[in-house]
Order: structure tokens, then C-alpha cells, then sequence
């Protein structure tokens, strides 16, 4: 049987933790065929862990994004975009696609890093991006930054921030709470620009989250390929990050990392849906 193809245009972490690495690990345990346009290569300093970031040339993108679409994937998902012009051309992959599917993880910053890589990218996400989004899957400091308001910090807050967001063009909006709102769950606001859903799971006490962005947003791609409705796909995405974390892993004295294969191979979690 021929899977449903996935196609991640997004950065590559060199140390395999996030980016296309985490996006293709993630595609491969949701059985689904992934396929990558790689915008940058990210490289970290072994004494300190600090990034490099290094775009690959407009024209090697524009190849690559060639090739990929000659293979029809049946949903697409960005991740690091470096420039505005990437962007647009993301814009128009997704539209000379055909593709059933578009995902906006919107990536402003590396890991440990609080600069947007570039102001000018928000500006340039929310006019070629998220008029197009099936789902856009900011965390908190991204949602204030495509909202035009401070980063949330609180349940109304993020809900405000997500009514902004679906207003410039995205159809369902996740806000990743996670474990930065007060209280014992690690919740995550949904809007659809009808209903808001609370999206929550037990709040988990590690820091071997690296990566957890990029495997969510797969999650939700490789769902909506197979077939899942959008809020499905999310909630079952959820429940598969919040596995990989919890089973994460110290891989050096730097960082720890998601395990991709945890839902399917060592423990289910529960995700509560609650209408607010």
C-alpha cells in the first residue's frame, strides 16, 4: 500500500534533535512517506552549544522544492525559513502543490535563543503564511509575536492571541501553553474561529524537550495526510510529543532530546479536550 507523503521545509539540526531530523523521525513512526526541502543548516559550538546558522542558497532551495513537488506530497509543513524570500517560496510550493495540507510552525528563534532571527520573517509569515495554513502552531512568545501583543501569560490571554492569528488567515490555530501557563497541567489553546478548546495533559517535571516543536507540528502534518480531521490530529499529536518528552533523554551536557518513538513503543498518554 503506498503511504500518504509529507514534505518538511525546515532547517536541519546538525545534532539530530529538531528540524527535518525530528520532522522525519516523526513522519516515519506516523507511517507516512517524508521528504525534506532543507532552508539552513544549523550547527552548535561543542564548548558552549551556541548556533550557527547557515542558509542554503535561494537556488538550491528553489531545486530542491522542484524535485519534492514533482512527487505530489499530500501535505506540507514549514519549520525555519531564514529569509522572505524563502518564505514566498514556500507560499507558492504549497499552492503549485496541490498538496490537501499546510502547516506553519512558525520558528522565530533557536533553542536557547530569545532574538527573532529576523523582524522582517513575523511580518512576512503573517502576509504569505498564514492566509494559507490548515493549522499554525505557534508557542507563546511566537503567538504575541503574530498577534501584534505581549507574549500571553495567561488562558484569556492565548485565546486572545489566537482570535488575532485566525483573522490573518489561518483556518485552526494551536497555541503551545505547554508548561509555561500556571497550573498542573501543560495545556495548549485550539481556535477554529468558532470554538475554543483546552487541550491538556499532565504537566511533566523534564527539561529534555529539545526538538518538542518541530515533532508536534510533523505529528499534526503526518495526521492530516492520513486522514484525521484537524482537531483530531492535533489532540493525537499532542499525545505523541508529550510522550516523546516525557521518555526524553540527556544526550549531552547541553541539551536532552525527545524520544520519537515513545507513544507507539513504550507508553499511551491522555489528552482532555475541554470546550471553553
Amino acid at each position: 500500500m503506498a503511504l500518504k507523503k509529507t514534505l518538511t521545509i525546515a532547517g536541519s539540526d546538525t545534532s539530530g534533535g529538531a528540524g527535518i531530523a525530528a520532522d522525519l523521525k516523526t513522519f516515519q513512526e506516523h507511517e507516512t512517506y517524508g521528504m525534506t526541502a532543507l532552508t539552513t543548516i544549523v550547527t552548535m559550538d561543542p564548548e558552549t552549544w551556541s548556533h550557527g546558522v547557515n542558509p542554503i542558497p535561494l537556488e538550491v532551495v528553489d531545486d530542491q522544492l522542484e524535485t519534492a513537488l514533482s512527487i505530489s506530497p499530500d501535505a506540507i509543513k514549514t519549520g525555519m525559513l531564514p529569509s522572505e524570500e524563502v518564505i514566498e517560496r514556500s507560499k507558492k510550493a504549497f499552492l503549485d502543490s496541490q498538496a490537501d495540507h499546510f502547516v506553519v510552525d512558525p520558528v522565530m528563534v533557536c533553542k536557547g535563543d530569545d532574538e527573532v532571527l529576523n523582524p522582517g520573517l513575523v511580518d512576512a509569515m503573517i502576509e504569505h503564511l498564514l492566509p494559507h495554513a490548515t493549522v499554525v502552531t505557534p508557542n507563546l512568545f511566537e503567538a504575541g509575536q503574530l498577534a501584534g501583543r505581549k507574549t500571553p501569560k495567561t488562558l484569556d490571554e492565548a485565546k486572545a492571541c489566537a482570535e488575532v492569528i485566525h483573522s490573518k488567515g489561518a483556518d485552526h490555530v494551536i497555541i503551545k501553553g505547554g508548561s509555561e501557563i500556571e497550573g498542573d497541567k501543560a495545556v495548549d489553546v485550539y481556535y477554529d474561529g468558532n470554538e475554543y478548546h483546552l487541550l491538556s495533559s499532565k504537566k511533566i517535571d523534564a527539561s529534555y524537550n529539545h526538538g518538542a516543536g518541530c515533532t508536534f507540528a510533523a505529528a499534526i502534518t503526518a495526521n492530516l495526510a492520513n486522514g484525521q480531521a484537524p482537531l483530531e490530529a492535533i489532540k493525537n499529536a499532542k499525545a505523541f510529543v508529550t510522550a516523546a518528552i516525557k521518555n526524553g533523554w540527556k544526550m549531552n551536557e547541553h541539551v536532552g532530546v525527545v524520544r520519537h518513538g515513545a507513544l507507539n513503543t513504550v507508553e499511551k498518554i491522555d489528552v482532555t479536550d475541554e470546550q471553553i
